[in-house]
């Protein structure tokens, strides 16, 4: 009977602990409006971060390219970032 008793104080405590848990859930996420709101700010819809993006991609892939067709450990450079672009920009 003692071990009946306690699985069932077990099974009443995870449950009230999850209930809980699933409460504050739904208090804390956000409405759809907020999720609109939030969705109209992210940095990913201002064009200029966008195209900056996708600038830093294009000389991080150039950058793996050169390290690929060379024997040199290009991750040593002090400035490998102009070796690539051509000096346009500093590190």
């Amino acid at each position: 009977m003692g071990t009946l008793h306690k699985a069932l104080v077990a099974v009443a405590v995870l449950g009230a602990g999850a209930g809980v848990g699933c409460t504050l859930f739904a208090l804390v996420v956000p409405g759809e409006v907020q999720k609109q709101a939030m969705l109209q700010e992210i940095p990913e819809r201002d064009p200029r971060r966008r195209d900056e993006a996708v600038r830093t991609k294009e000389v991080v892939m150039a950058t793996l390219k050169k390290a690929v067709s060379t024997e040199e450990n290009v991750t040593w450079r002090k400035n490998w970032f102009s070796e690539v672009s051509g000096g346009s920009r500093s590190v």
